[in-house]
């Protein structure tokens, strides 16, 4: 295994383990759905998505950066800005290209048939922040190689990206408790659970919320922030009302799921 996959690897289950025992001692709501059949689905998900990327591309965002440091490709191939620099830069502009990622997979109908799965969970929880289809993480790859590519993103701030993606992913979607006059100001530096709950309303203008994984400016500068949910975060309903029953939720029935048309959906 690569040096940057057990590094991955490493940050994935140590943040999983975290906020899990986060979630037993402090809970932000109560769980309605069956926590074992979604965890089952949910990080089963993670299992096929791992195995269908690795058939399905040659390179990673990793390989790519190598490649585009070898061959002198991108923004920043140059040797006037120093490493920190590029790193910090890169990181950020990835970060703007996943939110814009996101922005377009709710608006445009073929992707989003592909990422509501991950809107499906009736709960939220650690391991909702894992649930993508495997077409979708592919998609997603494919995105991010391009921008590595044109970007000229060096391989440290490639793996500094995914982990904190990964990690803040997993933080935010986290059933955890956080005061309110906490939440207020760590939301001002990275998405907090309280603010990325919001998304996963099932009212849609809460769902075309609040799109950022990891830094929160990008919805206040393009104007899709929502502080709270209309509800409370105690009342606020989770998941889409398309697709309310538990038995249709499994980890097979999420696979085909966007293919499978729905009177209600998109």
């Amino acid at each position: 295994m690569a040096e940057a996959d057990i590094i991955r690897l490493s940050f994935f289950g140590g943040i999983l383990a975290v906020v899990a025992v986060w979630e037993i001692i402090a809970p932000r709501r109560a769980l309605t759905d069956s926590k074992g059949r979604r965890w089952f689905a949910n990080l089963g998900m993670v299992a096929i998505d791992t195995v269908t990327i690795r058939l399905l591309l040659p390179v990673l965002p990793y390989g790519m950066a190598i490649m585009t440091r070898d061959r002198g490709w991108g923004i920043l191939c140059t040797p006037h800005l120093p490493l920190w620099s590029k790193v910090l830069i890169a990181v950020v502009v990835l970060d703007f290209v996943i939110y814009l990622q996101h922005v377009l997979f709710h608006f445009v109908p073929i992707f989003w048939r592909l990422h509501r799965m991950h809107h499906t969970d009736l709960d939220i929880d650690v391991t909702t922040g894992n649930r993508f289809h495997p077409l979708e993480i592919v998609l997603s790859a494919c995105i991010k190689l391009a921008a590595v590519a044109l970007t000229g993103a060096p391989a440290l701030a490639v793996v500094v990206f995914e982990v904190v993606l990964n990690a803040t992913s997993q933080f935010n979607h986290g059933n955890i408790r956080i005061p309110v006059s906490v939440d207020r100001y760590v939301r001002l530096f990275i998405v907090t659970p309280d603010m990325h709950r919001v998304h996963h309303s099932v009212i849609p203008r809460e769902t075309n919320s609040n799109f950022g994984f990891n830094l929160p400016w990008w919805d206040r500068l393009c104007g899709t922030y929502r502080p709270q949910p209309e509800n409370g975060h105690e009342g606020m309903t989770i998941g889409l009302t398309e697709f309310r029953d538990p038995a249709k939720l499994t980890l097979l029935h999420l696979l085909v799921q966007p293919f499978v048309r729905n009177k209600n959906s998109r």
